[in-house]
């Protein structure tokens, strides 16, 4: 088996006495498309930005093509910065005003190819352009010119125009119409396919997830809960969590039941998470959310261990496959 694009060991993230993310271990490898779901505030973006080092973690290593990135110096880690590209949530606050879209976009070529012409430079910005789907006419133009959609598009081209190996879609389309959303999904799908690259793909909507990755990892509190392929998490859930993140997706009517409401009825997730300042030093971090709880979690934090082949989960009860997606009132 070959070696993982990506291996992240021990992941740990500090935010003063409050740790972020805590002791983080997956692989992603070359090609694949991975999920990263879990609620807002559980710690996706800041392990986003601790594999790109735009976060210094506290310790733990991320291996990309088998050279630590956290033991870097500063020319190597610059010298990988064009194989590891993020796409932001915000498409428009991610982009510099006082640049056209032109500007932006040609930047990391102007960086990491400064022996290009700038006749050479702009024709690679225009093909660029037109390939997520705008016109090269439009690199004249300042990103307040743009829709929202359009802006995610320049963010996206920025990103791809230096072919990386790894691209990380940190919430892309959480601020975009339904319509735009499954426009930037479908290009993303087909950048991906075209360049083989391998994607981090984090995202609190569980059905974009689903549609576009092969593997997805859960994260609560900064602890990943839960890794399984695509089919495997979403039919048979193992963590108490994700059943509760899959349970609070709104269901659509099927055809068969055409007078069944447009929105099932379904059970939240109880109770509202814990801060992490109030994370007891053991015990399972769920437990006080968790209608399945017994007395080992109070003591004792599951460690993630695979319960099926290619499924993990962090859970005591996590053999029990018999646990209701319902939630006891």
């Amino acid at each position: 088996m070959n070696d993982p694009l990506l291996r992240v060991r021990d992941l740990c993230v500090d935010f003063g006495a409050n740790a972020a993310v805590t002791g983080v271990n997956f692989d992603l490898a070359a090609g694949e498309i991975v999920g990263l779901v879990g609620e807002s505030g559980s710690g996706k973006s800041t392990l986003a930005r601790a594999i790109l080092r735009l976060l210094q973690p506290a310790r733990g290593s991320v291996q990309f093509l088998g050279q630590d990135l956290l033991r870097c110096s500063g020319a190597a880690l610059r010298a990988r910065r064009r194989e590891l590209q993020i796409v932001f949530q915000d498409p428009l606050a991610s982009l510099n005003p006082r640049m056209t879209v032109g500007e932006a976009i040609g930047e990391p070529l102007q960086i990491f190819e400064p022996g290009l012409t700038a006749r050479a430079r702009q024709l690679q910005v225009d093909a660029i352009l037109e390939r997520v789907g705008l016109a090269s006419g439009m690199a004249a133009r300042y990103p307040h010119e743009f829709s929202g959609g359009q802006c995610q598009r320049v963010g996206i081209a920025r990103a791809m125009i230096l072919r990386p190996k790894l691209l990380i879609c940190d919430e892309v389309v959480s601020s975009l119409d339904m319509s735009i959303q499954g426009q930037i999904v479908n290009l993303l799908i087909d950048l991906q396919r075209e360049a083989a690259m391998a994607v981090l793909f984090i995202s609190h909507n569980l059905a974009v997830v689903r549609h576009l990755s092969q593997r997805v990892m859960v994260i609560y509190l900064g602890r990943l809960v839960e890794i399984a392929l695509c089919d495997a998490l979403f039919a048979m859930p193992k963590h108490p969590y994700t059943r509760a993140l899959l349970a609070a997706v709104p269901q659509l009517p099927s055809d068969t039941a055409p007078n069944a409401p447009t929105v099932a009825a379904v059970p939240v997730l109880p109770v509202e998470p814990i801060q992490p300042a109030r994370l007891m030093a053991s015990g399972c971090a769920y437990r006080d959310r968790c209608p399945y709880v017994l007395p080992i979690c109070e003591t004792q934090d599951p460690p993630l261990i695979e319960v099926d082949a290619g499924h993990w989960a962090a859970c005591h009860r996590s053999h029990e496959t018999l646990i209701p997606l319902s939630f006891a009132t």
